[in-house]
């Protein structure tokens, strides 16, 4: 069975984006993209958004910008390697390999999902994580925490949950970047309070 992990770069105030969208802040270097590779060799299934997926689809062909760092071409081939649910009313057609669109989110489909799994899954958004959270889908949070305030934007976590944690990992990188794992410590989490 696989687990069902949310993971994505946030700032310290908690956002994984500005107000105007921008993530550059939080943009791994070598040290963090090569720890964020083994963290996802364990992914057989990445859930997204719509807009997570567009910005996601670069690493379908990521392979032939030239320059590549290895860490880059590596990540590459494990996106790659990996399947695909995008969950979206508007999008049309996906531009990568491996990739199927769902019209809903819906809980038991990905439970199911979970237990047909031999690999873990990740949810990738903070949009569609908010529906896995309060589903109570999620069994492994990993922040990636940036050494940056953006003082507002696309927040990591939706307001309308508690989730009580305990603290699996932790790592400390050159540049500043903070990796915090956690994994839910009951079953009842996940009520809105």
């Amino acid at each position: 069975m696989g687990k069902l992990i949310y993971s994505m770069i946030t700032s310290l105030d908690g956002y994984v984006s500005d107000r105007e969208g921008n993530f550059g802040w939080g943009a791994p270097e070598e040290e963090s993209h090569e720890f964020v590779n083994e963290q996802f060799r364990s992914v057989g299934t990445y859930l997204y958004g719509r807009r997570m997926y567009e910005t996601m689809a670069y690493w379908e062909t990521a392979h032939t910008v030239p320059e590549m760092p290895p860490f880059g071409l590596e990540y590459a081939r494990i996106w790659q390697a990996a399947d695909k649910v995008v969950y979206s009313t508007t999008l049309s057609e996906v531009a990568s390999e491996r990739t199927r669109i769902e019209r809903v989110f819906d809980p038991e489909a990905v439970r199911r999902l979970k237990t047909e799994s031999e690999l873990d899954l990740t949810v990738d958004g903070p949009t569609l994580a908010a529906h896995a959270i309060r589903a109570g889908l999620v069994d492994e949070y990993q922040l990636i925490v940036g050494p940056a305030i953006v003082g507002g934007g696309n927040r990591f976590f939706p307001d309308d949950v508690r989730v009580d944690l305990e603290l699996l990992d932790l790592r400390r990188f050159a540049n500043g970047v903070v990796f915090l794992r956690y994994g839910v410590a009951n079953d009842t989490s996940s009520a809105p309070n």
